[in-house]
């Protein structure tokens, strides 16, 4: 009988910004890493990120993420991170030019959908460059969803 071998990465991460797709309407989505310290990561992969307030920026062409709480890790003694600063943001440089033109217009905004970690053991976040909605856009996600819903029930 064989073994299987389990990934040391078996618990998955995937937390996500609730909040952004009730506010913003996705216009790109990008996948991008992200600088972290040794107690950042550990805190990633147990989960205690919230991207709720979290917004992305440029800073002499480089993407920067800001507001971003990441839970101070319970195992570090002395050497624990701040839980809230800015982290840089990995991209190529033909993905930074193209968020960069498109956040130069008027009304966009760069913001975290979701952070996960990889099949490699990294954490990636997915930010999506967005415009933000107006009320009325809002309602009408409300009646969708509200309509969905129902449709749902009625079929069981």
């Amino acid at each position: 009988m064989a073994v299987t071998k389990k990934n040391k990465f078996d618990k998955i991460i995937n937390i996500r910004n609730k909040k952004a797709s009730h506010e913003f309407e996705f216009l790109d989505t990008y996948t991008a890493g992200i600088v972290l310290s040794g107690t950042e990561i550990k805190s990633v992969r147990e989960g205690k990120v919230s991207l709720t307030e979290a917004y992305c920026y440029f800073q002499r062409e480089e993407l920067y993420i800001k507001q971003m709480h990441i839970a101070p890790y319970s195992m570090a003694a002395s050497y624990n991170h701040e839980a809230v600063r800015e982290r840089k943001l990995l991209l190529n440089k033909r993905e930074l030019e193209k968020i960069e033109t498109k956040f130069s217009e008027k009304g966009l905004s760069i913001i975290p959908i979701r952070i996960f970690i990889n099949d490699k053991g990294l954490a990636k976040i997915e930010i999506a460059v967005a415009r933000g909605k107006k009320l009325h856009d809002k309602r009408e996600d409300i009646k969708e969803k509200d309509v969905k819903r129902e449709l749902s029930k009625m079929k069981f």
